[in-house]
């Protein structure tokens, strides 16, 4: 007991700490795009938005909502908890819900403490997302939500079915949908995005490092 004691405390500590530092960046870099970056971003930002609105038809408009709810947080959450169940049960080990249930609440973690902190409004374009808070554009919770939930069955698939294949493929298209999707819908700009994928990433990554065993060392 003392000794699995021992393991998870150091762990869980090397998890938190990495919360706050990628907290403190994201934050630090809103603060940046929204002040003292905020004409030359806005500038780079702003053009990209109004050629997706541009792009608009019925048919990519009934696309796009399947994209967006894709990276809902109940459609995230719920495929999460399938994932968590399955590959647990599957390996009979606690592991893949803990990697699980820890990426979900770093990133919605983050994103309670981003939003609240960095104000900035939606694209200069008709968003087609009804309800959105008009200030909470930084970062897209959308987004880092289906990046955890897809790319995290690739990350598990990697660890316990050594190959994957194309269902890989399939799966990381599912976020870039969803990423898509958000940016024609005029709910964020490209930097909001792009600031989600490098977040939602570095978490599955290293939690993937710090709970899962090596794929080369799990038994098929």
């Amino acid at each position: 007991m003392t000794n699995a004691r021992d393991e998870v405390l150091p762990t869980l500590g090397r998890i938190l700490g990495l919360w706050v530092v990628v907290t403190a960046l994201v934050v630090g870099l809103g603060w940046l795009i929204t002040h003292p970056l905020a004409s030359g971003v806005d500038g780079f930002d702003n053009p990209i938005s109004r050629w997706f609105a541009d792009q608009r038809t019925g048919s990519l408009s009934s696309l796009a909502d399947v994209g967006t709810l894709l990276g809902e947080t109940i459609t995230g959450l719920s495929v999460a908890a399938v994932t968590a169940l399955v590959f647990s049960l599957w390996q009979r080990s606690i592991r893949p819900a803990l990697f699980v249930a820890l990426a979900e609440a770093c990133i919605g973690g983050l994103y309670f403490v981003a939003t609240h902190l960095i104000s900035r409004d939606r694209p200069p374009v008709k968003i087609l997302d009804a309800g959105l808070v008009p200030d909470h554009s930084f970062p897209s919770g959308h987004v880092a939500t289906a990046i955890v939930a897809y790319a995290g069955i690739v990350v598990l698939l990697r660890t316990y079915a050594a190959a994957v294949g194309r269902w890989a493929v399939v799966l990381l298209l599912l976020p870039a949908f969803t990423l898509l999707s958000r940016l024609y819908q005029g709910a964020h700009h490209v930097t909001d995005v792009a600031t989600s994928v490098c977040y939602a990433s570095v978490f599955l990554l290293v939690l993937a490092r710090l709970l899962l065993p090596r794929p080369d060392s799990v038994a098929t």
